[in-house]
């Protein structure tokens, strides 16, 4: 009799747990906080999208989308840890131009770029602005150039990172004007404008949403937009190739991204609520004002953006003379 009763006490238990689990794999997504991780370091344009993004995401889906940063082996620290995370939709990624680029940057990588997530939607688009400190004797593209050209190898220009596009905008740049400059990586835009504005370094591609606000106010000068047209936030600076470097193109962009394997109704969710939030009056005119471009993509529209954004950096690289490490 003990064991019988021994065996039913196992079996209610065994039953109980069943349905609990299946009870809480009902439970409709989300019913936690979300982890919003920012590969780079706080001040940046990734970062600054995201933290724009994430109060409006967390009050659409019905949770708080915390941010986190972390920076740190071009992006690749942050991006590491959202693949390795479980697929639950619970760990995201702020996903930035680097995830397509890194692949011609180094032989080996903690993650494939292309298998390892799942795309969810482009969040923005949006140029570099190449800005120097005021310090430097130069208010256009051209004089850079030529001031570039007088003294080789010995003008400092800040990056967010080795692969970051802040760092090919700028050597695509160098190239195309014949100028040879030292290159200094921070883990961040964010750290690189510090010493740009402290005067430690000279000149840096960052993101407009990272640079404009300093050159409003003085902090920095601003010489050229990276993009084929001008930024709607800064009409009066020009773009790079028309003012002084013909053909002249190198934008980047932010989206979200899930591990790969997250369940299809979880990526469509999130991207339903991301979209709505691109979508949304003021969210829309703090990116615009910025001079990022908001998109708000499909997940299929996103991943085939990411493939051709693979291919196209590959051939900057090489173009540039940059060889995987």
């Amino acid at each position: 009799m003990k064991r019988k009763s021994f065996t039913l006490v196992a079996c209610s238990l065994a039953a109980a747990l069943l349905c609990a689990v299946a009870a809480q794999a009902q439970q409709p997504y989300p019913v936690r906080p979300i982890r919003l991780v920012v590969p780079s370091s706080p001040g940046g344009g990734t970062d600054i999208t995201a933290r724009i993004m994430a109060p409006k995401l967390g009050e659409y889906l019905g949770q708080q989308v915390v941010v986190e940063n972390r920076p740190g082996a071009g992006t690749m620290i942050g991006g590491e840890a959202v693949a390795r995370s479980a697929p639950d939709g619970y760990t995201l990624l702020m996903g930035i131009s680097t995830l397509a680029i890194n692949p011609a940057m180094y032989r080996k990588m903690p993650y494939d770029a292309l298998k390892d997530f799942a795309p969810i939607s482009q969040a923005v688009s949006l140029p570099n602005i190449l800005v120097t400190h005021p310090s430097l004797p130069v208010k256009t593209v051209k004089e850079l150039i030529a001031f570039g050209k007088a003294r080789p190898g010995q003008i400092n220009f800040a990056s967010a990172g080795v692969g970051t596009n802040p760092h090919l905008s700028m050597e695509l740049f160098l190239s195309m004007a014949g100028v040879k400059m030292i290159h200094v990586p921070y883990k961040g835009s964010g750290q690189g404008v510090i010493d740009l504005i402290a005067g430690h370094v000279s000149v840096m591609t960052p993101s407009i949403l990272t640079g404009l606000p300093h050159i409003k106010a003085g902090r920095l000068r601003g010489l050229g937009v990276t993009s084929a047209r001008r930024a709607a936030g800064a009409p009066e600076i020009p773009t790079i190739a028309e003012a002084g470097v013909p053909g002249y193109e190198a934008v980047q962009w932010f989206g979200i991204l899930a591990p790969a394997g997250t369940p299809r109704a979880i990526i469509e969710r999130v991207n339903r609520e991301a979209v709505r939030v691109l979508q949304t009056p003021d969210v829309r005119e703090r990116l615009v004002a910025d001079g990022a471009d908001p998109v708000g993509s499909s997940p299929d529209e996103f991943g085939a953006f990411i493939r051709a954004e693979t291919v196209k950096w590959a051939k900057v690289a090489r173009e540039v003379g940059i060889r995987p490490e």
